[in-house]
C-alpha cells in the first residue's frame, strides 16, 4: 500500500503564491485537504490536515499560530510584512509548535542569505553595505521578506542595530556615514524578484545577486518545507534548517 499523501492546509489560497503552491504540491505528491482564502475559516478544516502552509497577509498570522498550537500542527510561514513591533512576539507564539518561518523559500535565495553572512564577516565596515531588491507592482509591502532578512544578517555580523539602516536617499545627504547599511526597493512590471547585496570597498566592489523569473520556485520549497518539518520537535526553523545550511 502506497502511503498517504501529506494534507496541507493552505491559507491564502487564491493568492499568486497559494496558487503557485497548490501546482507545486501536484507535483511532489502532496495533497491540499484544505484551501481557505479571505473570509474562510481554516479552524473547520485543521482536523483533517498535517501541517498549514500560510500565504494570506500579515494580519492573520497570529490567528494561525494560535489555530496551530491548540491543535499541535505543524506551520510554514511564507506570509512577510509584519510590523516590527510585532514580530518578535509572533516569533514566540511560533516556536510553541514546529514552524517553518521563512521571507523567502528559493534554494538559491537561500545560499545568497549563507553567502551574505560570509561576506559580511569577511569584509567588515570598510565595505559599505546596500541591499537592492525589486518586484511587481503589486507587491504591498517594502522591503521584501527576503530583504529584510538580508539586512538581518548585515546587522548581525555587524553588531549594528535597526538604527543603522537608510532607506534610500534624497537632497543633501551628506556623506555616507559608517555603518550605515542602505535599503533600496524597487516596483514595477511583473518582476517575480531580484535581490542584490553589494559590498563596496575602496578600489573595488563584491555584488551577490539572486534573479528570481518563476514564482514556482518559492512554491516548491514551502512544500519542501512542509514535508520536512511535520514530525520536528517545537521551534522556530528556517530554509536554512530545511536544506542543511546551518
Amino acid at each position: 500500500m502506497p502511503a498517504t499523501p501529506l494534507s496541507v492546509l493552505l491559507t491564502g489560497a487564491k493568492g499568486r503564491m497559494g496558487q503557485a503552491v497548490t501546482q507545486a504540491a501536484r507535483e511532489l505528491g502532496v495533497r491540499i485537504g484544505a484551501a481557505i482564502d479571505l473570509g474562510g475559516d481554516p479552524a473547520a478544516a485543521i482536523g483533517s490536515c498535517d501541517v498549514i502552509v500560510d500565504f494570506s497577509s500579515p494580519q492573520a498570522t497570529r490567528a494561525l499560530l494560535e489555530l496551530a498550537a491548540a491543535h499541535n500542527k505543524p506551520i510554514v510561514i511564507g506570509t512577510t510584512g509584519h510590523p516590527a513591533a510585532e514580530r518578535e512576539a509572533l516569533r514566540r507564539l511560533a516556536a510553541r509548535v514546529p514552524c517553518v518561518w521563512a521571507g523567502n523559500f528559493s534554494v538559491g535565495v537561500n545560499l545568497l542569505f549563507a553567502l551574505c553572512r560570509q561576506a559580511a564577516r569577511i569584509l567588515g565596515e570598510d565595505y559599505d553595505a546596500e541591499v537592492v531588491e525589486m518586484h511587481h507592482r503589486f507587491k504591498k509591502d517594502a522591503p521584501s521578506g527576503t530583504a529584510a532578512r538580508l539586512l538581518e544578517i548585515i546587522l548581525e555580523e555587524r553588531k549594528l542595530g535597526p538604527q543603522a539602516l537608510r532607506h534610500g536617499r534624497s537632497g543633501m545627504t551628506g556623506e555616507r556615514k559608517k555603518g550605515e547599511v542602505g535599503v533600496h526597493a524597487l516596483r514595477g512590471g511583473d518582476v517575480v524578484g531580484d535581490h542584490t547585496v553589494m559590498f563596496a570597498g575602496l578600489g573595488e566592489r563584491i555584488e551577490l545577486t539572486h534573479k528570481a523569473s518563476d514564482r514556482a520556485i518559492f512554491a516548491r520549497g514551502a512544500v519542501r518545507a512542509a514535508q520536512w518539518v511535520v514530525g520536528k520537535p517545537a521551534g522556530l526553523y528556517d530554509m536554512q534548517d530545511v536544506l542543511g545550511l546551518k
